[in-house]
């Protein structure tokens, strides 16, 4: 007769809800807010993350552009005019010397009257590097010498070439760039106030509103771009400062922005107006203005972040586009556009192509943001 099997009863807890529970990965997943979640997703876009590291930089070395410059923004070299690139070299007869330039022998063709330029062979100009240059007023308050690089005692120092005033092109890129990437943001903030004011206001109350507010959009949105920046800009006083038209052309460039985000916080609190957490506040008295600042704009203030981004290239576009023509800033301010201006003669050009350097960082800087932009826009996508 088969004996039965013994009997064993776990008589620890059970608990009927351990299948249910979340991993602890699980967990910080689902319970972290929605600005974490954008930027787990935002890392995993390599290009973007490269373009916002890019930027970062851009934007940082604007802090310090006097350190970083060899010269000072209007330092002529009046027996260097249209001096070409030099190049950085390592050896000299086969033995290592550290970075270094040769120096220029200038001659003038009176057949074509170009300046031709050689290397010196016998001129070897070693850099220096954290060194005491030429001394310059740090962001116009503080005295300084202190530079990144400076040229060789006695030597030169032109790695993208002089301008026709001598002037070293390096060092006015590096001054340009303070202003011309601070034009879209300071723009951006003034086309991010108007857009969210008035798109908040057709969207939230409709009717009349939305109406009148959506013609003037259609308006403003037919008028052709170009020539109304131009006319606006046009219309700045001569008698400004080159301070006030710097703030003149930033606010010109927000005004005109504006309509394309409002369309968009429109049409996106036309929907989240009638989802029942807004019933419910308004209910419990909460004004038109609380219920858009507090409830509807932080719903999708991700999707603004994104869309601003993308905008600030085209205004950098704008500002350059308009000082190029001589519309826009003006000298002594240097700005991208301002230094494009010396492209203008197609015979310059010609002779002298370093002169058009100046359209690579724009160029770089609009890919970064929008390269970075498009990362924000699918990391604030929760369908994506």
């Amino acid at each position: 007769m088969n004996k039965p099997l013994p009997h064993f009863v776990d008589t620890s807890p059970f608990d009927v809800y351990e299948t249910e529970r979340l991993t602890p990965e699980q967990e910080r997943f689902y319970m972290a807010p929605q600005w974490r979640l954008i930027w787990w997703k935002f890392r995993g876009h390599v290009i973007a993350v490269a373009a916002a590291v890019a930027l970062i930089v851009f934007y940082v070395s604007i802090l310090f552009s006097e350190i970083l410059a060899p010269y000072g923004r209007d330092t002529k070299h009046t027996e260097f005019i249209y001096a070409p690139p030099q190049s950085v070299h390592l050896f000299h007869q086969g033995r290592f010397i550290g970075p270094f330039v040769y120096g220029l022998k200038y001659h003038l063709d009176l057949e074509t009257l170009k300046r031709n330029y050689t290397p010196d062979r016998g001129q070897v100009q070693p850099l220096r590097f954290f060194c005491l240059g030429e001394p310059y007023r740090f962001w116009g308050l503080v005295e300084g010498r202190f530079h990144l690089v400076c040229p060789a005692r006695g030597g030169e120092l032109f790695l993208l070439g002089t301008d026709r005033l001598g002037r070293d092109m390096l060092s006015r890129l590096i001054y340009g760039a303070r202003i011309s990437l601070t034009v879209g943001l300071i723009g951006i903030f003034v086309s991010f106030v108007l857009g969210i004011s008035i798109g908040g206001v057709a969207g939230y109350f409709g009717g009349w509103i939305d109406a009148v507010v959506q013609r003037i959009i259609e308006i403003l949105k037919s008028l052709p771009e170009l020539p109304l920046w131009m006319a606006l800009s046009a219309a700045l006083p001569v008698s400004w400062s080159p301070i006030l038209v710097y703030f003149g052309i930033t606010i010109i460039l927000g005004l005109l922005d504006w309509p394309g985000l409002a369309r968009a916080v429109r049409s996106k609190l036309l929907a989240l107006r009638e989802e029942d957490f807004c019933t419910a506040a308004r209910l419990m008295g909460a004004s038109p203005k609380r219920i858009i600042g507090r409830h509807l704009l932080p719903n999708f203030m991700s999707h603004l972040i994104a869309s601003a981004t993308l905008s600030i290239p085209s205004m950098i576009l704008g500002e350059t586009a308009l000082s190029f023509l001589g519309l826009g800033l003006r000298p002594p301010v240097t700005s991208w556009g301002v230094l494009l201006t010396e492209a203008q003669n197609i015979e310059a050009v010609a002779l002298y192509p370093w002169l058009l350097l100046p359209m690579v960082p724009v160029i770089l800087t609009v890919l970064a943001f929008n390269f970075m932009g498009d990362g924000l826009r699918d990391a604030a996508d929760p369908y994506s």
